[in-house]
């Protein structure tokens, strides 16, 4: 039986290995690729390690795109969307859980709805609202359409849902108002959800391409995916530069996911599908 135990904790332990080999192989090869001069990088046959390490390729970053002009573009987008989304998230979730509403139901169907709406079907109405505004190339026209999402509001529900209701109950004997309860007893306990939802937001706003192209018409409000689309022109890849921007523009990503696995996992475990 020991025998069996063992050999069976081997197998699970290669295979679990060999998955995450398969997962990190990209990643290791986009790394070291990046350090490679350009006829390593398209030589054949293909090569994991460069032959000469090199810092070539980021150095033609810097001087080919304003870098860090760039990355605080990104960085001022993606967070304060992030951090905006949040607030309201969690704001409707709850009233969509907790509270008692004429319409409830309809609204946060009307809202699920709005999920299967594709970017590109609003992307020209969206243009027009914005220039209309004024706010065509700033920040505010970036961030305001993004205050909220349909996915955020679904997930915080979803949380606010799976919470017992003799929490809220205890506090409203205590005298809290609505806003209190989800201020001082909710929103504490939703922590892993929120953790989750921001790396969500963060993820999908660092990495969004069209919508920031879409509202912004200088290189001094481009964020750092269209200042990597300089590299790839009709014809023609610089492969290089490339990768080397690819490496420096998922690094910030990298390191939020590792701080904030724990919680990303505790909310996957906990939220569920909860209706």
């Amino acid at each position: 039986m020991k025998e069996n135990i063992a050999f069976g904790t081997v197998i699970n332990g290669v295979v679990m290995v060999a998955i995450a080999a398969s997962i990190l192989h990209p990643f290791m090869w986009l790394f070291f690729s990046s350090f490679k001069l350009d006829s390593d990088i398209v030589s054949y046959p293909p090569t994991f390690l460069p032959s000469t390490y090199t810092l070539k390729q980021y150095i033609e970053v810097w001087k080919r795109i304003p870098l860090l002009r760039l990355f605080v573009n990104t960085i001022i987008f993606a967070g304060t969307v992030t951090l905006v989304s949040l607030i309201l998230d969690s704001m409707a979730g709850y009233a969509f859980a907790r509270i008692r509403f004429k319409w409830r139901r309809e609204l946060f169907a009307f809202t699920l709805v709005t999920m299967m709406v594709p970017f590109q079907v609003l992307m020209i109405p969206l243009f027009v609202e914005i220039y209309r505004f004024g706010l065509l190339n700033t920040y505010w026209g970036l961030i305001l359409p993004r205050a909220t999402s349909a996915f955020g509001i679904y997930m915080m529900r979803s949380f606010f849902v799976s919470l017992p209701k003799d929490l809220e109950e205890a506090a409203r004997i205590d005298g809290l108002n609505e806003f209190g309860i989800f201020l001082r007893i909710m929103l504490p306990l939703c922590k892993p959800a929120l953790v989750t939802l921001g790396i969500f937001h963060f993820m999908s706003n660092w990495n969004d391409l069209i919508y920031p192209l879409v509202l912004t018409s200088s290189s001094e409000m481009r964020t750092l995916p269209a200042g990597l689309a300089m590299f790839i022109g009709e014809r023609v890849i610089e492969y290089g530069p490339t990768l080397a921007a690819t490496v420096l523009s998922i690094l910030p990503l990298l390191v939020s996911y590792v701080f904030a696995q724990k919680y990303f996992v505790q909310s996957v475990v906990m939220t569920g599908l909860k209706e």
